[in-house]
């Protein structure tokens, strides 16, 4: 008895999931980012740590900031005191020891939404 199997490559929609997959992955892994910043920065009135937001560029690209006029100062200045687990370089570490977790977020949403069962629309 023949057996047979057919198989339709749909390599446009493959993709299109696949870089809408990437670009959620970056979006969710920076806001788990922003997440474990918030918990680092500089804490008086929570002007500063309320300012934080992640915006996405084009494609997979995206960014972390803090939007005060004393933003980047209270990041570099090292010899400032603060409160208790509070501290300058409130991005710059989270970005250095969240970076395992972050790959490991883009690739999880990649498998689950771009070229393993993701849906267009």
């Amino acid at each position: 008895m023949a057996q047979s199997t057919s198989f339709k490559w749909e390599g446009r929609a493959w993709l299109t999931r696949t870089k809408v997959a990437a670009r959620h992955g970056v979006e969710l892994a920076l806001e788990h980012t922003l997440a474990v910043s918030k918990t680092l920065v500089p804490l008086e009135e929570g002007t500063l740590e309320r300012s934080g937001k992640v915006t996405m560029g084009a494609g997979a690209e995206g960014a972390i900031s803090y939007d005060t006029v004393y933003a980047r100062r209270q990041h570099e200045e090292l010899t400032w005191k603060h409160a208790p687990g509070r501290q300058a370089k409130y991005l710059e570490q989270p970005m250095n020891t969240e970076a395992a977790t972050m790959l490991a977020i883009i690739a999880a949403t990649v498998r689950r939404e771009g070229f393993l069962g993701g849906r267009l629309g």
